[in-house]
């Protein structure tokens, strides 16, 4: 041990170096004690590290390994002898489930995907998956008068099974479509699970006969998931504020008009005629109307998921505070109220309070605005059920 110590501290004299320049010599010394204090902070730094690194690497093991366990228990489906058992229980008693879970399952389909003409096939008789067949022989053979029920409840997981498929589709598109715009669907994911509360009421009841399958639970997170996807989505503002195509100012660093000094621009100016119809860029809530100091005759409308649009130097305004507006509706006339050389629309997108570009929204590509019109279509179909 002596002999590592005394190896170890050979590394560690006191050094000494000379440096030339300019015809002058300077005189530099690192000391033993410095060296050990610079290495010894180094080796605390990175052992800091590897400490905070190994243990993020243990809990993304963790938290994989949990969400592994937790799809496993929620792709575990009762066996056939415990459905047997409970057709064996109560028949009156499934019954009643399987008709509660009809009517869930059709409310579910109008709701979300009643527009949709493959979530409304459905699927043959034929077609039925080798498991859920053997189940129902088993109950058939073990309860003869369950046979009909158990046919029905086959149907249903089917169709269940359907609509997970057709939600699950939707939201690719839907998030693969915001991720275009420089958005992330995960935030506005969360932004829309914040904004939720009520009451637990257990759907199925507790009695221990109730007929439960995790897959109806998967398609009850599917939907949900896809609703707040095609719900942001639609709130996005792609839609043309004016019908003027010519760009006065883009947005970010500018000389500013009145004192040419650099200033940030946080929107877009688009230049036409006073009066000229000033339309809403997407859904939402008009939130600010009137005057607004440099930005003169204004209207603010919010949207979904922290989303706001400003229009600004208005001649005149159509909506009054608290009104909801829906795409393209006329809310103001162009005009130059306010800190303004000339007769136009400041348009601006906020997303939580910071402006950002907003040509990203109105120069998305024509696949990208057919996903959100049929994510719009929904939300607003929706809406009205409401």
């Amino acid at each position: 041990m002596s002999g590592w110590k005394n190896r170890i501290a050979g590394w560690f004299i006191d050094r000494e170096f000379f440096m030339r320049a300019n015809g002058q010599v300077r005189f530099l010394k690192l000391s033993a004690q410095l060296q050990r204090r610079v290495v010894g902070t180094v080796a605390c730094v990175v052992g800091l590290w590897l400490v905070v690194t190994l243990g993020m690497a243990i809990n993304q093991v963790s938290v994989t390994a949990q969400r592994m366990a937790l799809s496993q228990q929620e792709a575990k489906v009762e066996s056939a002898e415990e459905r047997v058992a409970n057709y064996r229980g109560s028949i009156d008693e499934v019954a009643k489930d399987l008709e509660r879970r009809q009517k869930m399952l059709e409310s579910l389909s109008d709701q979300y995907l009643g527009d949709v003409p493959e979530a409304k096939a459905q699927t043959p008789a034929t077609a039925k998956p080798t498991d859920e067949d053997q189940t129902v022989k088993t109950i058939s053979a073990v309860v003869p008068e369950a046979a009909g029920l158990a046919r029905v409840e086959v149907r249903q997981i089917q169709f269940a099974e359907k609509m997970t498929k057709v939600a699950l589709t939707r939201t690719s598109k839907a998030e693969a479509a915001i991720r275009q715009f420089g958005l992330n669907p995960d935030v506005l994911a969360r932004q829309a699970r914040s904004a939720q509360g009520g009451v637990f009421e257990p759907f199925f009841g507790s009695a221990k006969k109730d007929v439960r399958d995790p897959r109806f639970l998967k398609l009850a997170a599917s939907l949900s998931r896809m609703d707040a996807m095609e719900r942001a989505l639609a709130a996005i503002p792609t839609s043309m504020p004016a019908a003027v195509m010519m760009m006065s100012s883009g947005f970010g660093f500018r000389s500013d008009p009145f004192t040419g000094g650099g200033a940030m621009h946080a929107g877009l100016d688009f230049k036409g005629p006073v009066g000229t119809p000033i339309l809403s860029a997407a859904e939402g809530r008009v939130t600010f109307a009137g005057f607004h100091g440099g930005y003169g005759k204004t209207v603010e409308i919010t949207h979904a998921n922290g989303l706001l649009t400003r229009y600004a130097h208005l001649s005149g305004v159509h909506v009054t505070q608290g009104q909801m507006v829906h795409r393209g509706l006329q809310i103001g006339r162009m005009g130059s109220t306010g800190r303004s050389t000339g007769s136009h629309l400041h348009f601006e997108v906020r997303l939580n309070g910071r402006a950002i570009n907003p040509r990203k929204f109105l120069e998305a590509n024509p696949d990208v605005l057919k996903v959100q019109t049929v994510a719009g279509n929904r939300a607003g179909n929706a809406a009205k059920e409401l």
